[in-house]
């Protein structure tokens, strides 16, 4: 893997540690729901949908 790919997956990481931090995390704690999920679950599982599916992207695209 070259080493500006490695650095796409380090980027994509420091993002998730933004996403994933508490107090940011605790915005979507409201009583709202999507779908029937509360929004809470919501956001945390589809912010790691989102990152799985851009690291297999990424993964899948410049693999040697």
């Amino acid at each position: 893997m070259k080493k500006r790919h490695q650095q796409k997956l380090i980027f994509l990481s420091l993002g998730l540690i933004l996403l994933l931090n508490l107090p940011l995390v605790f915005a979507f704690n409201q009583v709202d729901s999507v779908a029937g999920f509360p929004l809470f679950y919501f956001s945390i599982f589809s912010i790691w949908l989102a990152s799985i599916l851009i690291s297999f992207l990424i993964l899948k695209k410049y693999s040697e």
